[in-house]
């Protein structure tokens, strides 16, 4: 089984509903249109999955999580949104939709999370239509970057890939998703990058009390602390760096992503 290092606190959630096409997705924006079929492989809260059900309408949109906990949530999205929009638990290594059944199968930060990549590539590939797309988008954390200077936030890094490593997942997935595309045998390949930035005041107090809050409070700070990596204090500390990286009139912080485009 593998181990989604976030959890699904809401100090993650409040991340996650963000999170729509134009901010998560717009390598694929250009690409949809009504009608197409679309799986979204770790719906979450479902944002993302309705912002994609309102473009490719009257088109058949699924939702999948591998866990139950936000799809009452993304049920509710859709229901104020208006649109037609199935969530259910799925394993995107075991889907149940027969071959070829969609235009589009998109995930967004979901490869990173998991121990096979590359098997998770091939099955997505497997459910998508000749012709259509395979759509995917992971961060880098290595790549991440900010102002001013912490040490708080230099030890979050350190600390946050180790958890996932512990947890045999990739934090620097951003980079390695071509060669995981290749690697499951899929070669028709655009490769982009995008990237999240933060640095007005309200996006830093946004992200930086969402991660002050998944320093203390998530299935991360659980694993960091039952892992032997970390203690309660030190996340503590993790979580007042954020706060003072948030108050700072000269923040900044910048995450890279790496995209993908595979042409079935």
């Amino acid at each position: 089984m593998d181990t989604y290092t976030h959890g699904h606190a809401d100090a993650v959630l409040q991340s996650h509903r963000w999170r729509t096409v134009e901010n998560s997705a717009a390598h694929l924006a250009p690409h949809l249109r009504p009608g197409l079929d679309v799986l979204d492989v770790g719906c979450g809260p479902g944002t993302i999955t309705v912002d994609l059900a309102a473009r490719v309408a009257p088109g058949r949109v699924v939702g999948l999580d591998v866990s139950p906990a936000p799809l009452a949530e993304a049920r509710a999205q859709a229901g104020r949104a208006g649109v037609a929009v199935e969530f259910a638990v799925g394993d995107v290594y075991r889907l149940t939709a027969p071959d070829a059944s969609f235009d589009v199968v998109h995930a967004h930060q979901v490869l990173q999370h998991l121990t096979d990549p590359v098997a998770a590539l091939r099955e997505m590939a497997r459910v998508c239509r000749p012709g259509g797309l395979v759509a995917v988008r992971d961060v880098d954390y290595a790549a991440t970057t900010w102002f001013p200077a912490s040490a708080g936030l230099d030890r979050w890094l350190e600390l946050y890939r180790q958890v996932a490593r512990r947890n045999d997942a990739e934090p620097d997935a951003g980079r390695r998703l071509l060669s995981w595309a290749h690697a499951a045998g899929l070669r028709d390949v655009e490769a982009t990058t995008g990237a999240w930035c933060y640095a007005t005041p309200a996006e830093r107090e946004w992200w930086g009390t969402s991660w002050a809050g998944r320093a203390t409070a998530s299935a991360f700070a659980e694993q960091a602390v039952a892992y032997g990596l970390s203690s309660p204090a030190e996340l503590e500390e993790i979580a007042a760096a954020w706060l003072e990286w948030a108050a700072s009139d000269d923040g900044w912080l910048g995450m890279l992503h790496g995209e993908l485009l595979i042409r079935v």
